[in-house]
């Protein structure tokens, strides 16, 4: 009777025991789950913004790609004004020149 006895305690003691323990991990197990969600979720949330960075990024450089164009255009042009306006000087020097000359000769004459 006491061996029955005792022996139904244990096993009684041990299934409970065992109980516990199995809802002590089934909640750690839960909370894991929800931690590993939590991060799929972040990461995904992160993987989203670093496209749409790179996507505006590339924009960014495909623009800074264009104004160079345009600056190496606008440069050239400059150049090139640049020398039509020491022409013009020169030939604006040249006739002035000729028309000092002309006033000279003017004078002369008179």
């Amino acid at each position: 009777m006491f061996g029955e006895w005792s022996l139904l305690t244990i096993l009684s003691i041990v299934s409970i025991y065992l109980f516990v323990k199995m809802f002590y991990f089934k909640s750690i197990t839960n909370k894991e789950q929800r931690s590993n969600d939590l991060m799929k979720l972040t990461l995904q949330e992160a993987e989203i913004l670093i496209r749409k960075y790179q996507i505006q990024l590339q924009r960014a450089l495909g623009n800074v790609d264009i104004l160079s164009e345009e600056l190496t255009k606008l440069r050239n042009e400059l150049k090139v004004l640049k020398q039509r306006n020491a022409k013009h000087r020169q030939e604006v020097d040249r006739l002035n020149a000729k028309i000092k000359a002309l006033e000279s000769r003017i004078d002369a004459l008179l």
